[in-house]
C-alpha cells in the first residue's frame, strides 16, 4: 500500500508545473466560502430565492425557482432566431473551459460537458431578462401582467430577494455568459461596458462609474462601483507597519475631531485633514451585513483582488463601538439608518469584522496614524479627558462649574479684602489746612 502511495507521489511530482497553476489560480473567480469564514454566519453566504452558477444548484428550497428560470428562456429563445439554442450552445462550447476554470472546486455532477453548459444558459438567460425588465432596458410587454417575476408585482415583492442572492460569492455566473447571449440575440458583439452598466443600474441606478473592462461576475462589479474614484495612496512606510486602533466616533469628537461628509460616496474616499475626517455616506439596511459579508470574502479568497472593502469595515468598526457613536455620525448625516435602532447598526458592524485579516498595506493606514497622532497633541489630550470627565455627567459638570463659581466668589472676595491697602479710599486722606477768616469788623 505504501509502495503504490509513493509511486503515485513520484507521478505527481512530474506534472508539478508553477506556471499552470499560476494560469488556473488567475482564472479563478467565484468560491466556496471556506468553514472558517462561514460558521460565523452561514446565513449571509446561503442564497434564499434562487441558485445562480453550480455551487447550490438543486438546493430543495430554491426548486420553486427553476420554472421561472425555464420560462425566462422560451422568452428569450422566441425573440431570437429558430436556431437561437443551437447558437447558444455552440457559443458557450467556445468559452466552457474559461467558464469551467472561474469555479473553485466544482463537483463532479458537473463534469459533463451538457449539464453545465445547460446550466449556463438557462442561469444566464434568468439574470439578463431580470437585468433588463428591472432596469427599464427590455418591456415586459414579452410577459403577462401577472407574472410572477417579470411584473410590477413581481419587481416589487421578488425581485429584492432576487438582487440579494445576486451578491452572494458562491451565487454567481460568469458575466462572459451574458456577453455570449447577447451576441446571439442581436447578431452583434456588445460594447462590454453595457453589461457593466446593466448590472449596475440594477444595483445601484444613482451611480455612475467610469467605463471598464468586462467584470468578472455581478459581485465584482458592484464592488467596483463600490470603489470608485482615484486611489488615495498612504505614504511608503516600509520600515513600519501600523497595528493602531483608532477611538470611538465619541472619543475623536471629544479630541476635537469634527466629521464630514466625503466628496464621493466611494468607500476608499476616507481623508483626514486639519482636524476633520471625511468619510462617505452609507445606507445601513436590511441587505449590508449580507453585502459586506460577501465582498469582504471575495477580496479574502481572490487574489490581487484589494482589501478596500475589508479596510473600510474595519475603520467604521473602530470608530463605532456603541449607539452613541452611531448616533454623532447619523447627526452629521454619514450613516444613514434604514435599520432604526442604532444599537442595531452598531451591533452590525462589531460583528462585521469578527476574524477580520486587514492587509498590512490597507489604505487607511495612514489615515489610522494621523488620527491617532492628532489625538495625542498635549492640548487635545486635555480637551478629551475633560470633557469625559465632567461633560459627560451632568451632575459632575454641576459639580465643575460649581467649583468654578466658588473659586471664582474667593478670588473676589480676596481681592475686595487687600484692594483698599493698596488703594486707599478718599475718605482716609488727610484733612487739607484750615483756612481763617478775618473777624468780622
Amino acid at each position: 500500500m505504501s509502495s503504490n502511495w509513493v509511486v503515485d507521489i513520484q507521478k505527481k511530482m512530474n506534472d508539478v508545473d508553477p506556471s499552470k497553476e499560476l494560469v488556473l489560480w488567475s482564472k479563478q473567480s467565484i468560491y466556496k466560502v471556506p468553514a472558517c469564514i462561514k460558521d460565523l454566519n452561514p446565513k449571509a453566504y446561503k442564497p434564499q430565492i434562487i441558485s445562480l452558477g453550480p455551487y447550490h444548484h438543486g438546493d430543495t428550497h430554491l426548486l420553486p425557482m427553476e420554472e421561472h428560470k425555464q420560462r425566462a428562456l422560451l422568452h428569450f429563445l422566441k425573440r431570437s432566431s429558430n436556431k437561437a439554442l443551437d447558437e447558444c450552445m455552440a457559443a458557450m462550447e467556445e468559452v466552457e473551459p474559461l467558464l469551467r476554470a472561474s469555479y473553485q472546486g466544482l463537483e463532479d455532477r458537473w463534469n459533463n460537458t451538457d449539464p453545465f453548459l445547460q446550466l449556463m444558459i438557462v442561469d444566464g438567460c434568468f439574470m439578463l431578462e431580470v437585468l433588463r425588465v428591472a432596469t427599464g432596458h427590455h418591456s415586459a410587454a414579452d410577459y403577462v401582467s401577472n407574472d410572477p417575476i417579470f411584473s410590477n408585482h413581481g419587481m416589487l415583492y421578488t425581485v429584492p430577494y432576487i438582487k440579494r442572492d445576486m451578491l452572494m460569492l458562491e451565487n454567481q455566473i460568469p458575466l462572459l455568459v451574458l456577453e455570449k447571449l447577447l451576441t446571439i440575440e442581436t447578431g452583434t458583439p456588445p460594447n462590454e461596458d453595457h453589461i457593466n452598466k446593466l448590472v449596475l443600474k440594477f444595483f445601484s441606478p444613482e451611480v455612475r462609474v467610469p467605463t471598464m473592462p468586462l467584470g468578472l461576475h455581478p459581485l465584482d462589479v458592484f464592488r467596483k462601483s463600490l470603489l470608485q474614484g482615484p486611489t488615495i495612496k498612504s505614504p511608503s512606510q516600509k520600515d513600519h507597519v501600523s497595528s493602531e486602533i483608532i477611538g470611538t466616533a465619541m472619543e475623536l469628537d471629544e479630541s476635537g475631531i469634527r466629521f464630514k461628509t466625503s466628496k464621493s460616496n466611494s468607500l476608499r474616499d476616507i481623508q483626514f485633514r486639519h482636524g476633520i475626517l471625511y468619510l462617505p455616506v452609507i445606507v445601513v439596511d436590511d441587505a449590508t451585513e449580507y453585502m459586506f459579508l460577501n465582498l469582504m470574502a471575495f477580496e479574502r479568497l481572490h487574489v490581487n483582488a484589494g482589501n478596500e472593502v475589508t479596510a473600510y469595515v474595519f475603520f467604521m468598526d473602530n470608530i463605532i463601538d456603541s449607539a452613541k457613536d452611531v448616533s454623532l455620525l447619523n447627526s452629521k448625516g454619514i450613516i444613514q439608518n434604514a435599520l432604526g435602532s442604532d444599537k442595531a447598526v452598531a451591533k452590525l458592524f462589531n460583528s462585521l469584522s469578527k476574524d477580520v485579516v486587514l492587509d498590512p498595506e490597507s489604505t487607511l493606514d495612514d489615515v489610522h496614524r494621523r488620527v491617532n497622532k492628532y489625538c495625542r497633541k498635549r492640548w487635545n489630550m486635555w480637551r478629551a479627558n475633560l470633557i469625559h470627565t465632567y461633560f459627560r455627567n451632568p451632575w459632575a459638570f454641576l459639580s465643575l462649574a460649581a467649583a468654578i463659581f466658588l473659586i471664582f466668589l474667593t478670588v473676589a472676595q480676596t481681592f475686595y479684602a487687600i484692594y483698599p491697602y493698596y488703594v486707599p479710599s478718599q475718605d482716609s486722606s488727610p484733612a487739607p489746612p484750615a483756612i481763617f477768616a478775618p473777624p468780622p469788623a
